[in-house]
């Protein structure tokens, strides 16, 4: 059976061919057409060539622009008469029923309609790219669909993986009748569905489901690409199926976002998950939750909040294998920042389902400060002042505004702090600063927490950076200056001239004469002796998938 790996190779020779034919042939109609093939199998073969499905723009409702679908003609009508043949001449029938409520067929035509009722099936997973999807609003208008766009002969990535098999699970536990479709029927839809089945039952492997399909539908194969791609996916636990995510609600977190979003939340996260929805009230915290969420075995916990309700959930899932979701809705969101990058400030709910969708996960490391879990940072000085001044009111009326305004208002009162500073059980030291930040994360917009770029929120280790006290506001200004180039470019110049500190370590104890404020992920708290130690790769959170096609 042919690989990706070998098509790209054909589509290229065949744009070579029309290449050649449109230069020697002498009629402009016929240079034309054959023009336009040369760029219809270019396109093709460049799709090929980078792993990209994408090419195809096919869309969530299965359809292809137009505009696209013109570059294509030649393609396409190519994979029609090819499609109608095979059809013809398959030894299988064109959609065979697999497994209870599991289907498997190739490209579905307007003449199966009539035994896609027949056999009930109410939800298509079609896992071409090439193709505008059935018009299943004439099967029922209630079907279920979902595209999830890969090449011929290809393998998905593992975040369309798990987007597949999490949306099959629910169909199936939502007592409908599933049909997985590729162009012939046999390899992509196969992948997929056998790789559910993989998954659903722990104790199977790919070569006995493979050889179950294969005894149905005979001509269900996999190239050894395929094969060994998903059997290493399965193999790193990277494909797995979630089946019930708790989502736990702060409603008045930014100024009550929730409202706004949660029809759309809930819908989409649905059709994934089993879901329970919780919300948070005066005399039900997330931790609380969290924690009934915990005791009636949930596998993921979804906190829909700022970064205390993140913190919060995470405090009772930290050290277990709970899944960590986050969906953003406070007024900094800084963990998300970090985690999922600039775009969390500009479309914060659709990146966060999403990343929940496509099960990407990682262990990041957490951390400990007098016995309260420590997600970002613990702040003394200009950052304590900072929280402490943007309350809630002033939140709910500047928005983001209210922590740049109490930062400044914190640098022009220019307190210093005298403390003790012990790192990894060494020499004391004594230090006099307007600012400690101790970070086991932090977003560039955490200026104070940028000693020397953004800390690794997997290096199993904390930065501590301080600003030297100085009667002068203006130089603490420059050393903020500084602190914001240091977090754009990743580093800074002589920690000598600028009367800025940087240093690691696994662990820190802190003490001063008389009792200080300090914040923990925006929350205030109080005492004389602070003791942080980090907890490496002690938490495992939903990230975004920024790895390649295999």
């Amino acid at each position: 059976m042919l690989s990706r790996i070998h098509i790209k190779y054909y589509y290229t020779l065949g744009v070579l061919l029309a290449l050649c034919l449109c230069v020697a042939l002498p009629y402009v109609v016929l240079k034309l057409i054959f023009g336009w093939i040369a760029l219809s199998l270019g396109l093709v073969s460049s799709a090929y060539w980078v792993n990209s499905a994408g090419i195809f723009r096919k869309s969530q409702d299965g359809s292809i622009p137009w505009y696209i679908s013109w570059s294509f003609i030649p393609f396409l009508m190519g994979c029609q008469v090819y499609n109608a043949w095979a059809r013809q001449h398959d030894k299988v029938p064109a959609i065979q029923k697999i497994d209870k409520q599991l289907y498997l067929a190739c490209r579905l035509f307007p003449s199966d309609i009539s035994l896609l009722k027949e056999r009930k099936i109410d939800a298509i997973l079609d896992v071409t790219a090439e193709f505008d999807a059935l018009e299943w609003t004439l099967v029922d208008e209630h079907i279920a669909y979902l595209n999830i766009p890969v090449l011929d002969h290809s393998v998905p990535t593992v975040a369309q993986l798990n987007q597949a098999i999490n949306w099959l699970h629910t169909q199936v536990g939502n007592g409908k009748n599933v049909v997985v479709h590729c162009a012939l029927g046999r390899g992509r839809s196969v992948l997929v569905l056998a790789a559910y089945l993989v998954c659903r039952d722990q104790h199977s492997d790919f070569s006995d489901v493979l050889k179950s399909i294969n005894n149905i539908r005979q001509t269900a194969r996999l190239n050894k690409w395929q094969l060994a791609a998903v059997e290493k996916m399965h193999s790193r636990n990277q494909i797995n199926i979630h089946k019930r995510a708790w989502l736990i609600v702060n409603p008045v977190s930014g100024g009550g976002k929730w409202h706004d979003e949660a029809d759309h939340i809930i819908q989409t996260l649905s059709d994934y998950f089993q879901l329970e929805v919780l919300h948070t009230a005066k005399d039900k915290s997330a931790g609380q939750l969290a924690e009934h969420a915990k005791n009636k075995g949930a596998d993921i916990i979804v906190a829909c909040g700022g970064d205390g309700t993140v913190n919060e959930v995470a405090s009772v899932i930290v050290d277990t294998d709970i899944f960590l979701g986050i969906i953003p809705m406070g007024t900094t969101n800084a963990l998300s920042h970090t985690l999922f990058g600039v775009t969390s400030k500009l479309v914060p709910v659709s990146q966060a389902l999403d990343i929940l969708i496509q099960g990407h996960c990682q262990r990041i490391d957490t951390a400990i400060c007098n016995n309260q879990l420590m997600l970002l940072l613990v702040g003394l000085g200009f950052e304590q002042k900072m929280i402490e001044k943007a309350d809630r009111d002033r939140k709910d009326q500047l928005g983001q505004w209210a922590y740049l305004n109490g930062l400044w208002e914190a640098i022009e009162e220019n307190q210093p702090l005298s403390m003790r500073l012990q790192l990894d059980g060494g020499e004391i030291q004594v230090i006099n600063t307007t600012s400690l930040v101790i970070a086991n994360a932090a977003p560039f917009t955490s200026l104070l927490a940028q000693g020397n770029g953004e800390p690794n929120i997997t290096d199993g280790l904390l930065d501590i950076t301080w600003i030297e006290s100085s009667e002068v506001s203006q130089q603490q200004l420059l050393s903020m200056t500084e602190l914001l180039f240091a977090g754009l470019t990743g580093a800074r110049e002589d920690d000598q001239v600028s009367g800025i500190r940087h240093v690691q370590a696994k662990k820190i104890y802190l003490n001063t004469d008389s009792s200080c404020q300090y914040v923990i992920d925006g929350e205030l708290f109080e005492s004389e002796d602070l003791c942080i130690k980090v907890k490496p790769k002690s938490l495992k959170v939903f990230i975004p998938n920024v790895s390649k096609h295999l």
